[in-house]
């Protein structure tokens, strides 16, 4: 949201560099996030001035163009002139040496000092459209005669300068979503130190009509509790004034007209939406307030036709013809124009669920949108019509017909909260003056009902739907008091204590260091995403009532596809080679419950190393992935021999793997299946794996003690074979098979060969396998390293057939 300083002074008597009201709006919750200068003409005429045409020749190499000399007050400037209508004694604008021009359409240029065909140009006389202030290009621009030679542009063309403010508005705070809304959390801030006071626009001036206007019906009530409308005669539909048409252009919006205009400005000053509607297009001069029959269709201000909802509440015209999807977007037919001379004016307050469903089903995000979803003032709507009104008689000439219909039947109270003072204190960590604390209060417009001492009842606004609990007040006066004005107690009480019990911070930072250490870096991604992508169990996704957009529609189950998506984006940006993890949570719907677990996710893809001259490129695959899960075990000191392996396929994965303890699952990891990537432009292998970080916390908890073992005194033996066996046999089958025979001198079986292809059997492939033993009381001999190798070897051609090389 952007705000304009010059706008915000209109209300709040101040003189603050713009950089401490930042920093002030920033401690306050109302973050900004960007500061830039605005001009209302672009670069603000810099450098351009009025002068006087003294002499004016003919250019002696070129027909179409003039040798002047031009005063431009401190010196008189040789200027070659191309301009048809340039003449001696005329008043001008001049772009000095060094002046940079920002032209209607085109790129900035900058004038030099030159020659043209041979004559000397210092300057240039400027048209219109090259200096930004029109279109024409006819010829340059002649002022009046009694401008003062040497007046600078910016002066005569009243060039507006101003400071716009960005803040990052969170979804809470539609309180600040307004220039009247911000200059009351500054005054609340600056009256702490008695510095300043804001007021709001009188609209002392209103006269009521005594005329019939457009008549008023609301059907649906409960979806829009309170609506107000007035007629205004007699209007003429033109060009809004300067300081109207700069005011917008300074916060990003485009003048349209007057009228249109002076809504727009109302809706950024006070933070009420307001509609205006052309009322000769009203058929029966009556505004009906209902939902239509679900796809009746109507046309938006984008001539684009939406089919409507059931649920969509519409503003109506008397022969039920919608004329406006309420709070959301206006109906293509029933605006304002040149042509409109009568003016039904709307301010309303709808229910934000209502909008908000209605907003999201046509992917509508307006301005009006945006506030009446988060809930404007429901007290603000009559103030801000007659605000706009009396805009209206002022800038485009009309007359108030009509009285002010208010319908209003159920008017909406704020929040009753009862406030402790020592409980504020205790939260806030200080004692903050009671004094000070109402002050704070008054300037919140939150209102003491009951003062016991150090017991207050107070009222809250309606406007303030997060303010409903003694806890959210207690944070009002926090952010107004300032965040940085607790201060640090100098001494810090603490002791410390021995505790068998986990720390699964540590934990996890342990890992992270790890990985990060092997070059992976941390992503986060949103928990939310979208139920197309492909998903085994998309039945158990915990779907979003209320979701933000189609794409944005369940609760993740993996992060796999936050991962792929952070991957796309990456190679999209000539980046490759990545080696990505994050830490996240996963949500399942049950049958009786949702569950939540927490994940770590690993991806790796392109190259693994850098590219160097003394390394041979070595491209990423399922054994650099394996040995990161197996570094990550050992780091979290878990028997990987205690762990159960599963080989899966599935439509995640086209090859992967599983470990469990017992019957929960540790990891699954493995190539991501072709078809999945290519539904995210990925052209090159990818290869994840998932730790269920809950399981694994579990799992280390069962660890009561620490073990300790003595390094072996004697040697180790290693023996190796080269089998020959069918494809499908896994080297699990033979580690298995081994470990079996000899289970306490067999400390290691090791795959380190593969080969298949030329001079081997078809459906066949060898494997070099080693297997080491030792013996922690004595030195083994050959004759019991080949009594146990027997039996391997026989076992190994009994239940996989397999054949020595």
């Amino acid at each position: 949201m952007k705000i304009s300083y010059n706008w915000l002074k209109d209300y709040l008597d101040i003189n603050l560099p713009v950089a401490q009201m930042a920093e002030i709006l920033t401690d306050t919750g109302l973050e900004v996030s960007g500061i830039e200068s605005f001009q209302s003409v672009r670069g603000g005429l810099k450098g351009l001035v009025i002068g006087e045409v003294k002499t004016k020749e003919k250019h002696p190499n070129a027909d179409r163009l003039s040798v002047t000399t031009v005063d431009v007050g401190t010196e008189i400037l040789p200027i070659v002139c191309g301009a048809p209508n340039v003449e001696t004694g005329q008043k001008v604008v001049v772009a000095t040496p060094g002046t940079v021009l920002y032209p209607s359409e085109g790129e900035s240029f900058e004038i030099r000092k030159s020659k043209i065909r041979g004559e000397r140009s210092e300057g240039m006389i400027c048209a219109e459209d090259e200096i930004g202030i029109g279109e024409g290009h006819d010829g340059i621009m002649v002022l009046d005669s009694s401008i003062a030679t040497g007046t600078l542009a910016s002066e005569y063309f009243e060039i507006e300068n101003d400071t716009v403010i960005e803040i990052d508005l969170t979804p809470n705070r539609v309180d600040g979503a307004s220039h009247i809304g911000v200059a009351r959390d500054l005054e609340a801030a600056l009256n702490l130190k008695k510095k300043s006071n804001y007021t709001k626009p009188s609209i002392s001036n209103f006269k009521e009509g005594m005329q019939e206007g457009v008549q008023i019906s609301v059907e649906d009530k409960d979806a829009c509790p309170r609506y107000a409308g007035v007629t205004i005669t007699d209007v003429e539909v033109k060009e809004s004034p300067k300081w109207l048409k700069n005011k917008l252009i300074a916060i990003g919006l485009k003048p349209i007209n007057n009228v249109v205009d002076i809504t727009n400005f109302v809706l950024h000053e006070l933070g009420q939406p307001l509609h205006a509607f052309d009322a000769n297009k009203i058929s029966g001069k009556k505004i009906v307030v209902k939902k239509l029959k679900e796809n009746t269709p109507f046309t938006t201000l984008d001539s684009i036709e939406r089919k409507l909802s059931a649920n969509d509440l519409m503003i109506c015209d008397g022969d039920g013809n919608g004329l406006c999807i309420a709070g959301v977007f206006g109906g293509l037919n029933s605006g304002v124009s040149t042509e409109t001379t009568d003016v039904f004016l709307e301010s309303a307050y709808f229910n934000p669920v209502s909008v908000r469903k209605t907003a999201k089903k046509h992917g509508l995000n307006t301005d009006a949108s945006f506030r009446f979803e988060r809930g404007v003032d429901p007290e603000n709507t009559v103030y801000a019509l007659k605000r706009a009104a009396l805009l209206i008689q002022e800038l485009a000439g009309g007359k108030i017909l009509s009285k002010v219909t208010d319908l209003y039947p159920q008017p909406i109270d704020g929040f009753q909260v009862s406030f402790s003072l020592e409980k504020c204190a205790k939260v806030i960590g200080k004692q903050i003056d009671k004094q000070v604390v109402l002050r704070v209060l008054q300037g919140l417009e939150i209102d003491v009902v009951e003062d016991n001492n150090d017991q207050l009842l107070l009222k809250v606004p309606a406007y303030r739907v997060d303010v409903q609990r003694e806890i959210d007040v207690i944070e009002e006066v926090l952010r107004i008091y300032g965040y940085n004005n607790i201060e640090l107690p100098e001494a810090v009480k603490s002791s410390l204590a021995y505790r068998l019990i986990q720390d699964e911070n540590a934990i996890k930072n342990s890992i992270s260091d790890l990985l990060t250490g092997n070059g992976y870096l941390e992503m986060m991604n949103n928990s939310l995403t979208s139920a197309t992508y492909p998903n085994e169990k998309r039945e158990l996704s915990v779907k979003i009532l209320n979701p933000l957009s189609s794409e944005l529609d369940v609760l993740r189950q993996t992060l796999l596809f936050g991962a792929l998506e952070v991957t796309t984006h990456n190679i999209n940006r000539q980046t490759s080679d990545l080696k990505f993890y994050e830490f996240g949570t996963v949500y399942q719907q049950n049958d009786t419950e949702r569950q939540e677990n927490q994940h770590l996710a690993l991806l790796l893809t392109g190259k693994f190393y850098q590219q160097r001259w003394n390394i041979a490129d070595e491209t990423i695959n399922f054994f650099h992935l394996k040995g990161m899960i197996e570094l990550i075990i050992q780091r979290l000191g878990i028997d990987d021999a205690k762990l159960r392996f599963n080989e899966i396929t599935n439509t995640i994965f086209s090859t992967g793997a599983e470990l469990y303890s017992g019957d929960k699952l540790i990891v699954s990891y493995g190539q991501v299946a072709n078809n999945l990537i290519e539904k995210f432009d990925i052209k090159q292998a990818v290869y994840f794996a998932e730790f269920n970080w809950t399981n694994v916390l579990i799992l280390l908890k069962k660890k009561q003690t620490v073990q300790f073992k003595a390094i072996p005194k004697f040697p180790a033996v290693r023996r190796d074979l080269a089998l020959l066996i069918d494809k499908s046999v896994s080297f699990k089958s033979i580690y298995d098979i081994a470990i079996k025979q000899e289970k306490q001198l067999l400390k290691k079986v090791d795959l380190f060969d593969v080969y298949q292809g030329k001079n081997l059997e078809e459906g066949k492939k060898s494997y070099a396998v080693s297997f080491i033993f030792q013996d922690e009381r004595k030195t083994l001999t050959d004759k019991q390293i080949d009594k146990t190798m027997n039996k391997i070897i026989s076992s190994l051609k009994n239940q996989l057939g397999a054949e020595l090389r």
